[in-house]
């Protein structure tokens, strides 16, 4: 089990702006895939924006040209830059990460079952 904390959520308004954050123990090069996912009441959990080992980055369609995912090594830490923000927006957002090892090169992270998750941070955006 990996210790991830998330923060950074809360609420703001529609075309507002959030950065979320989750601090991982232990050092982030050892994950193939790092992402943020996000449910809302009443709906699945989908995958919002991943990164992987090589850095390369897939977002969902929804939040393509309004979400940056990036990772910093020396921090420890994956974030989520939210701007734009819209009322579908609103959901638990959590991260989660799988090791190298145990992800096939080429996986599509932001499909692929993640092995840690989070507790989450709320995100409520008001119209």
């Amino acid at each position: 089990q990996v210790p991830l904390v998330e923060s950074g959520g809360g609420s703001v308004q529609a075309g507002g702006s959030l950065r979320l954050s989750c601090t991982v123990s232990g050092g982030i090069f050892r994950f193939y895939c790092m992402g943020w996912f996000r449910q809302a009441p009443g709906k699945e959990r989908e995958g919002v924006a991943s990164i992987d080992t090589y850095t390369t980055t897939t977002y969902a369609d929804s939040v393509k040209g309004r979400f940056t995912i990036s990772k910093d090594s020396a921090k420890n830490t994956l974030t989520l830059q939210m701007n734009n923000l819209k009322p579908e927006d609103t959901a638990m957002y959590y991260c989660a990460v799988a090791p190298i090892g145990t992800v096939v090169a080429g996986t599509a992270c932001l499909s692929y079952a993640m092995e840690d998750w989070g507790q989450g941070t709320p995100v409520t955006i008001t119209s």
